[in-house]
Formats: C-alpha cells, sequence, structure tokens
C-alpha cells in the first residue's frame, strides 16, 4: 500500500503528458481540456499552448522535480477551466445531467493535483504513523478534501449511467456476461457506492482503492479497444488518458489518507 501515491503519481503524469502530446499533433483541445469558447481567437495556438504545458507539467511531477509547482500550475489550470468555462454551462442547463459530468470530473482530477501539491517531495516531512506530526495532519486534511471532492465525482457519474443507461449501455462490450444492462447497473451502484464511502473516513481509504482498481480495469476491457477500433475518433483516445488520470487520483487518494485505525 505505500506504493500506491507513487502509482497514482505516475499515472496522473502519464495521461497529462499523453494528452499533451495528442493536443500538439492535432493541434486541437480533446477532452480531458475542453474546446474554448468560440469567441477566443487563435484556437489552434492555444490547443498547442496548453498541449505543451500539460507535457512540461506532467513530464516534472513523473521525474519528481518541481512537484509542488507543476501540481499547483495544473490545479490553477483546472480550476480556471471549471469556473470560467464548466460553472456557465451548468447555469445555462442545470436540469441536463450530462452538464454536470466535465465539471465533476475536473473537480476530481483537481483533487489529484490538490494533493500532489500536498505531498510532493521538501513539502514537509512524513511522521511516522503514530506521531501524527503538523505536516502529516494538514496532508491528512487535503486527502480528506480530495476524497470529498473525488467523491462528488463518482457519486454523479453512478446516478447518471441509470439515468442514461441507454447510453451507458453501448459502451459496455458485448462479449462480457452476463449483458450490457447487468454491467451498467453494476458500475453505477459501485460507482455511488464508491462515493458515498469516500465521504466517511472509516471507508475512504478502502474506496478509493477498489475505485481506483474499478477505473483502471475500465482502461484495459473498455477504452483501449474503443480507441483500437477506432483510430481516427481523438475523444476515444483521449479517453485513455483521461481514465488513467482518475485512476491515479483515486490510488493518490488512498495512498494518502491515514489507515482507519490511525483516525480513530
Amino acid at each position: 500500500m505505500e506504493k500506491l501515491p507513487s502509482l497514482g503519481r505516475y499515472f496522473f503524469a502519464a495521461a497529462m503528458v499523453a494528452s499533451g502530446i495528442q493536443q500538439l499533433i492535432l493541434a486541437d483541445f480533446v477532452r480531458l481540456v475542453p474546446k474554448l469558447p468560440a469567441w477566443i481567437p487563435w484556437p489552434s495556438f492555444w490547443a498547442c499552448f496548453t498541449g505543451l504545458i500539460l507535457i512540461v507539467m506532467g513530464a516534472a511531477i513523473a521525474a519528481q522535480k518541481k512537484v509542488r509547482l507543476a501540481a499547483v500550475s495544473t490545479g490553477i489550470l483546472l480550476l480556471l477551466l471549471l469556473v470560467f468555462l464548466y460553472v456557465p454551462q451548468i447555469a445555462s442547463n442545470p436540469k441536463a445531467g450530462f452538464m454536470w459530468t466535465n465539471p465533476s470530473k475536473t473537480l476530481a482530477l483537481l483533487s489529484g493535483a490538490i494533493l500532489l501539491a500536498g505531498i510532493a517531495p521538501g513539502t514537509g516531512p512524513a511522521a511516522p504513523a503514530d506521531e501524527l506530526s503538523s505536516p502529516r495532519k494538514a496532508t491528512t486534511r487535503l486527502a480528506l478534501l480530495a476524497a470529498w471532492f473525488f467523491g462528488v465525482f463518482l457519486f454523479i457519474c453512478g446516478v447518471q449511467h441509470f439515468i442514461y443507461a441507454d447510453f451507458v449501455d453501448s459502451l459496455v462490450p458485448g462479449w462480457i456476461l452476463p449483458g450490457r444492462r447487468f454491467w451498467t447497473y453494476f458500475s453505477g451502484t459501485a460507482l455511488i457506492a464508491g462515493g458515498a464511502g469516500l465521504i466517511l473516513p472509516k471507508l475512504a481509504r478502502l474506496a478509493a482503492i477498489l475505485s481506483g482498481v474499478m477505473i483502471f480495469l475500465w482502461v484495459v476491457l473498455l477504452h483501449i479497444p474503443r480507441a483500437l477500433a477506432d483510430l481516427h475518433n481523438a475523444g476515444e483516445t483521449s479517453a485513455i488518458f483521461e481514465a488513467l488520470a482518475l485512476s491515479g487520483v483515486a490510488f493518490l487518494v488512498a495512498g494518502t489518507l491515514l489507515k482507519p485505525t490511525q483516525t480513530g
């Protein structure tokens, strides 16, 4: 379990680098970073510029060089996307459930950036498990905040699995028994349970681990096959990176939270 933060960091960093490379190649915003409003000039320039930022920040996080600066910069970027792009979209049509998907996803990714900034080398010595120093307590508070953010995302996605079951059915591979609708409802239930578990301190660590494993399995069983089946669809390829980043966030949360016996 001690390796979970490192695994989460690598997943998150790899997703950022891969997404940045994709944006540089396409000179366009793809999924992980949404398209800018039509009134903003030079969209290709901004897509390439953002792609370069993602590559630099992701490489720094992976190499553990200036991790705190990279994580804070990433967090600011995500926060700006949330406030200036997604919040206005929600305000324009708050009753449409799908309008909440990308904002909650951005909130989940923001929680990963918050944690990476908190556990970056040089931000404070790690205390023994039975001696909760101030730095360790601060990191734990960040982990709880990240868990709540990530839990909101999971809960919203879980509810949407039931509301938009027909669409989710189309994403489930047909060869997996006993059938698409079973896995739509099963994964929806698992997402809701994971979201609820993440806001309960005694269950948060387990919920984060199980959620991270589930999302990583989607990378292997769902997103990679879909991308290989339609190589010209940039959204399907980007979905791999997006899910990998979210799995990384879950492992960061799980690896940073204290065990229930340490919080009780």
